[in-house]
């Protein structure tokens, strides 16, 4: 085995009998995503009590052992790109980013160049973590790319499996935070409240998520921050704060479009509501047509560095099309 090739095994628990390999591979080892475990196991990297398997949807029994062999990183066919990056935090392990609207996290189909990626291959060159995969070296977690706010990058292997352990368990025994601001349509009747609804692909479009009674569980919690009226008056919009409890794939745009309040600008699941606009003073209508995406920002995020455990805090501030918007907003008056 090479100095970077690694094993890891696990015996499958009494609770993941029956369940798919893949899917425990993902919950147990959460530095990898569950897109890189798939392919790890058609890879015949992955053994269930000595035999190879190659099916991602296999059946484990408890009791089971699984041994996965993670292959040593591979230089990244992503080339480098001198895009400029928002660096808020930087040290030897990891870095934190500003990220712009518009900007795509990691190479994929139809986004080959321009990404996140290709600017930390340039900015971190040979240090950056390869345990992602090739493609997304570095990535812990994401942002839509036209969500815009905090994103934290391993530059080392080390980093990357801690930070990962944090994502995974989502803040429930350690620091991590992640905090989101979003504009919603409508107001809330209560001034804050958690949404646990699970969330799977969707069953017709598959870049979509949708709230799925067979999909995985996914909690968001959120609190009222400010409420506008519309130009007849009456309530229009609101101010949210969000903090995740699980990060699945658009969770925010998911769980508030599900209450009934979807994210303004969100084309894909606000649709809908794009009429309403109709309801918003004209400056606002304005800023929104402006804005050209879904007003959601990711403005917190806390962590424990992978080293010594301090906890990390940082913030971000609303960028100008978002503010615009809000300022528009509360040109007409906002509700008590």
């Amino acid at each position: 085995m090479s100095a970077q090739e690694r094993s890891e095994e696990l015996t499958v628990a009494a609770e993941d009998d029956g369940v798919r390999l893949d899917r425990v591979l993902a919950a147990h080892l959460a530095e990898l995503s569950r897109s890189r475990h798939k392919a790890l196991i058609l890879a015949g990297h992955v053994a269930v009590d000595g035999a190879t398997i190659r099916d991602p949807s296999y059946r484990v029994n408890a009791a089971s052992r699984i041994r996965l062999t993670v292959p040593a990183a591979t230089d990244a066919e992503v080339a480098p790109e001198s895009i400029p990056l928002d660096i808020v935090y930087e040290d030897d392990e990891l870095l934190v980013i500003n990220k712009p609207t518009g900007l795509v996290v990691h190479p994929a189909a139809g986004n080959w160049s321009g990404t996140l990626v290709n600017a930390l291959i340039a900015h971190c060159g040979a240090s950056l973590s390869g345990i992602g995969g090739e493609k997304r070296p570095g990535i812990v977690h994401r942002l839509d790319k036209n969500t815009s706010g905090l994103l934290v990058v391993a530059k080392t292997d080390r980093a990357h499996r801690a930070l990962s352990r944090q994502f995974a368990d989502h803040g429930r025994t350690g620091a991590l935070r992640r905090g989101y601001l979003a504009l919603v349509w409508g107001v809330p009747q209560r001034p804050r409240g958690t949404i646990e609804k699970p969330i799977g692909r969707h069953p017709h479009a598959r870049d979509r998520m949708a709230v799925r009674a067979d999909g995985r569980t996914a909690i968001t919690h959120w609190e009222v921050i400010e409420r506008y009226r519309g130009i007849n008056g009456e309530p229009v919009a609101s101010l949210l704060a969000c903090r995740l409890e699980t990060g699945r794939t658009h969770q925010l745009r998911v769980h508030l479009a599900a209450i009934g309040h979807p994210i303004l600008g969100d084309a894909v699941y606000g649709a809908g509501f794009k009429s309403k606009a109709n309801q918003l003073p004209p400056d606002a209508q304005a800023a929104l047509k402006a804005l050209g995406r879904q007003a959601l920002h990711a403005y917190l995020i806390a962590i424990e560095h992978p080293l010594g455990g301090k906890v990390l805090e940082f913030r971000s501030e609303l960028p100008e099309d978002f503010r615009c918007l809000q300022h528009s907003l509360g040109n007409q008056g906002a509700l008590a």
